[in-house]
């Protein structure tokens, strides 16, 4: 089978099947994508806070493609393995005024530039507090053309996939996308070296990425309407979770409750402040729904792994 290539210039920035493919690849070939952060190059090493400030948002989440499947038509599954991820040396987080799942609790922006160890597969939070987290690679961005004419959006996901902000499609794992337009025209980005469920600040840890993956079409998976995907083997370790909680009756505004919680937590307990916890939050803290069945209530909770921390939670 054939591997190809994709450059950093041959991106869109909506969904679109009118759109021209960039390249056209057989079921089975390989394709090898180098994609800019999700700032589209707006953001870099040396950025302070007034890039975030500054930023054009017509100009964010830009994806790398389409790519065309020979053999793929509407009704069929796109069946995509990813190889292989690899992130810059650097990545970034910000608070975006009016992004984010506390955007009115927290509207001045800030901004975070990390130092990404690829060789030790982490990165430090706070060094001087040991606090550091453990390099996930993955990209947040992967779909297919909708049906339906656009442009749309690629900010959020769609049942063809999108932005959907998964932590656990990393290398190894296989995605399954519902084919809705002749020869799928797949698209990739936003790369994250690492992001908790949820991705609750509304950024990750954003950097560029290179990622190998697999295009095959597969027949008789009339289920997938929706993306799905299988995980690489997990490794079952000894870790240990602090959990706040929300309890109302909406589930958004569960997860806002949990979230605010941790992050009054951890200033209580490790000295962050409000800004340094929503994004210790964002990167690493896993968003989980406990309960729906209870009415009139939900409960979401908010993970804290506590294998970060060099001293132990309380």
């Amino acid at each position: 089978m054939s591997i190809h290539s994709v450059a950093r210039h041959q991106s869109h920035l909506a969904w679109d099947n009118s759109i021209q493919p960039i390249l056209r690849v057989k079921s089975g070939d390989t394709v090898k994508f180098d994609c800019l952060d999700a700032s589209n190059g707006q953001i870099t090493p040396d950025s302070t806070v007034a890039s975030v400030a500054s930023l054009v948002f017509s100009n964010l989440d830009q994806v790398n493609g389409p790519i065309f499947v020979e053999g793929a038509q509407p009704g069929d599954t796109l069946k995509v393995e990813v190889l292989s991820i690899e992130t810059a040396d650097w990545g970034w987080t910000a608070c975006i005024p009016g992004f984010g799942l506390l955007s009115d609790e927290y509207p001045e922006p800030a901004l975070k530039i990390w130092k990404l160890n690829k060789k030790g597969g982490y990165t430090y939070f706070n060094e001087e507090k040991g606090i550091k987290i453990i390099l996930c690679p993955f990209a947040g961005e992967m779909g297919v053309a909708r049906k339906e004419r656009g442009p749309f959006s690629t900010i959020p996901p769609y049942n063809t996939g999108g932005n959907i902000d998964t932590k656990h499609i990393t290398a190894g794992s296989t995605l399954y996308l519902p084919i809705e337009v002749e020869g799928a025209l797949f698209s990739m980005g936003d790369g994250h070296a690492a992001q908790g469920d949820g991705a609750s600040l509304g950024t990750a840890i954003e950097t560029p990425i290179v990622a190998e993956l697999r295009f095959s079409v597969v027949k008789d998976r009339p289920y997938t309407r929706t993306p799905h995907f299988k995980t690489p083997p997990v490794n079952v370790s000894n870790e240990e979770y602090y959990c706040t909680t929300g309890v109302e009756p909406d589930l958004r505004e569960a997860s806002r409750a949990a979230l605010r919680h941790m992050v009054q937590y951890l200033g209580q307990e490790y000295g962050l402040d409000p800004v340094e916890a929503y994004m210790l939050c964002s990167v690493t803290g896993d968003l989980r729904i406990h309960e729906v069945v209870d009415m009139p209530n939900y409960l979401v909770g908010l993970m804290m792994p506590s294998s970060i921390f060099s001293q132990q939670m309380s």
